[in-house]
């Protein structure tokens, strides 16, 4: 038996995933995260997970399954590192996954390091996603079962420590299964509609909420031309991909819609083009985190490739061409890591400055696998080729393009099911086969 902390959102899931570990023996504790600054102007019937009402529901489960209750105040650590990140990255032209943001910084960091420190044994939560644990006590992350609900993404940012710590009981399971078992079990939370807004911005207007917090910043929307457009009111509150709330009053020249191409707060300007200008099958990604305390060093040595450690750190120079047309790095003179292509050449997306510090080196491109990476919480994995490049940075060739990628997306690395690991996008590019179709 272990002692455990039930993290209640006031959903189902959590409900549900506690039930499940105290039928199994466990001796546990519910525990509902405030991280909101003021719950009380929450909406009622917001669908994100900082309301009263979802503090009330998550007290009403753990009385129904006789649990002691705690509501723990995150709110500090959730404004310092998902909020503001949140701001920042828009004020930068970037793209952030804040769900993504908490589940590393605060619920898996935060919430199960007082958890430990409290003498817990471990966390519980209702995240549809599967552990394994292999003879030397690695914890795998694999996909749930339920692949339309799969939420093996928002976790591919978590350490080998923080999953030898968790339990996920609902990997096995579908929704509908979770939702009857509620009912069976009495949860009156066993109906309630998933949560799916930012839950600090419950009216889902993330457009006003980033007018209301950075203010404006009028600027022109431009074509790859350059040619004026039409005006926006702040260049941070789009996104690459983007198609609705352009506002340009006239259709393009082929009447096909257009899309946010680039953005660039510094000269605040916006630029659109067509669905065709969103191609990207080349992403260059910062701070690399592994799932395996060996890193992605598994995934190299099943192919039979040296893995990152054994390739050579002590270069300085730019490296030599390699024949794949593959990507390369270099350092230039103010310290930063340069990414450019090889043989096969190509060019990168507007919104491509890098933001990860520097490092002073830069090592020769290592060894590539084959993966599949997935781009968004819900996208389709995607055949891929992960190239080592650096401590801090690595390099993916998608095997064909993906659409409106931006800047700040979190890629996460997979190996079929298993999750091998995540970085941050910092760059896109095209390849010239590509760039030229």
């Amino acid at each position: 038996m272990s002692r455990l902390i039930a993290a209640l959102s006031g959903g189902v899931d959590s409900a549900v995933a506690a039930a499940r570990m105290v039928e199994a023996g466990h001796q546990v504790t519910g525990v509902h995260l405030a991280l909101s600054r003021h719950p009380a102007a929450q909406r009622t019937g917001a669908r994100g997970c900082c309301s009263l009402e979802d503090a009330n529901d998550a007290r009403r489960v753990a009385d129904v399954l006789g649990l002691p209750y705690y509501v723990w105040d995150f709110s500090q650590e959730f404004h310092d590192s998902v909020v503001t990140d949140f701001l920042a990255q828009y004020a930068a032209g970037r793209t952030p996954n804040p769900c993504l943001r908490c589940n590393e910084l605060v619920k898996f960091a935060a919430l199960l390091e007082r958890a430990l420190a409290l003498g817990f044994d471990g966390l519980v939560t209702g995240h549809y996603a599967r552990l394994r644990r292999r003879p030397d006590a690695v914890v795998e992350l694999w996909r749930a079962v339920d692949q339309a609900k799969d939420q093996s993404y928002v976790l591919g940012v978590m350490t080998p420590e923080q999953l030898r710590h968790c339990h996920f009981p609902l990997g096995d399971s579908t929704k509908p299964q979770v939702r009857a078992e509620a009912a069976r079990r009495g949860l009156t939370v066993a109906d309630k509609p998933d949560s799916s807004d930012i839950c600090f911005i419950p009216d889902g207007d993330t457009q006003g909420w980033l007018y209301d917090k950075l203010g404006r910043a009028p600027g022109a929307i431009l074509d790859a031309d350059g040619v004026v457009l039409g005006q926006h009111q702040g260049a941070f509150a789009y996104t690459i991909g983007q198609r609705r709330g352009l506002r340009l009053g006239r259709p393009a020249v082929d009447g096909r819609p257009r899309y946010v191409t680039a953005v660039d707060p510094v000269r605040a300007t916006v630029t659109v083009g067509s669905r065709q200008d969103l191609r990207v099958d080349r992403l260059w990604a910062v701070h690399p985190l592994w799932c395996d305390p060996l890193g992605p060093g598994t995934a190299w040595a099943e192919r039979g490739s040296p893995t990152p450690a054994e390739v050579d750190h002590e270069r300085t120079t730019r490296p030599e061409a390699d024949p794949g047309g593959t990507t390369q790095a270099e350092v230039d003179p103010d310290g930063t890591i340069a990414v450019e292509d090889g043989p096969a050449g190509g060019r990168e997306s507007p919104n491509s400055r890098p933001h990860g510090p520097a490092h002073p080196t830069a090592p020769p491109p290592g060894p590539a696998f084959a993966a599949q990476v997935q781009l968004r919480a819900h996208g389709q994995p995607l055949p891929a080729q992960v190239r080592w490049l650096g401590p801090d940075l690595i390099a993916i060739e998608l095997a064909q393009p993906a659409h409106g990628v931006a800047p700040g997306q979190t890629a996460v690395i997979y190996d079929g099911d298993r999750v091998l690991g995540s970085a941050t996008i910092d760059r896109t590019g095209q390849d010239v086969a590509l760039a030229r179709a």
